[in-house]
């Protein structure tokens, strides 16, 4: 569909430069399609009258013509290759979203291969214990501190590319980020959450990494990057609804190539 409308645009663009004005000397101008001068006589395709005319080449302002002329084939070769830019870039999207597996997660591309990152089983860790996170079965909210950690100190994750790019499909509209991870003993603590007495909001506090975010589709794909190479450490791609404590954690580590 982009293809045949950067045609038609293409061949839009064409048309308007072959129709020029052939400019007389005085002033006034006869819309034409071609001219060309034969001795004391110039030839002209008239677009008013759709037949071939002449006149005396002492009538016509040729220098304005041609001067208009090559202004309006400069504009048009320009145009022409902001299409096939846009064309181009428009084609490179679509061979970089068809490797991206439509279903919900996080990816990233080796090679000319799509992986998929596995979702870390997440859990809320209060003073009365530990419970896993869930979308479907929210766990009660009791007033105080808490953090949200994954397991182990370590993922077995591993990228040396400090600006690692990702894919993330949604299921829903969802709010996404790359956050820095705080190892602590066994587990890596991914935020740190407030729960208000009385009315059980949450407040949360994560680390983000600024990124870059790019959407691929209408229905939820987006690539993502760091606008700052990461530095050495753990982190996470992660998924949420801001107050909702519904968070997907998806873990990986840079570490500095060898």
């Amino acid at each position: 569909m982009r293809t045949r409308l950067i045609a038609l645009l293409v061949l839009a663009l064409a048309a308007w430069a072959a129709n020029q004005k052939l400019y007389m000397t005085d002033g006034s101008y006869q819309l034409v399609r071609e001219y060309k001068v034969e001795g004391d006589r110039v030839r002209f395709y008239s677009m008013e009258r759709s037949e071939w005319e002449e006149m005396p080449k002492e009538l016509v302002d040729l220098t304005r013509t041609e001067k208009e002329f090559q202004e309006r084939q400069t504009q048009f070769e320009k145009e022409a290759r902001i299409f096939a830019q846009e064309e181009k870039a428009a084609r490179e999207m679509e061979k970089e979203v068809m490797r991206v597996p439509q279903n919900p997660g996080v990816y990233w591309i080796e090679g000319e291969q799509a992986k998929s990152l596995k979702a870390a089983e997440s859990s809320v860790r209060t003073n009365r214990g530990r419970s896993v996170l869930g979308r479907l079965s929210p766990i009660p909210m009791v007033s105080g501190k808490a953090t949200v950690e994954i397991a182990n100190a370590h993922s077995l994750n591993i990228f040396t590319n400090p600006e690692q790019e990702f894919y993330i499909q949604l299921a829903q509209t969802e709010r996404f980020a790359i956050v820095r991870l705080m190892s602590k003993a066994a587990v890596r603590i991914v935020e740190e959450v407030t729960i208000v007495p009385i009315s059980k909001e949450t407040v949360e506090e994560r680390d983000t990494v600024e990124i870059f975010q790019k959407q691929m589709t209408p229905d939820g794909l987006y690539k993502i990057w760091p606008k700052q190479p990461m530095t050495p450490g753990e982190y996470a791609v992660v998924e949420f609804s801001e107050g909702k404590l519904n968070l997907q954690v998806w873990d990986f580590a840079v570490k500095a190539a060898k």
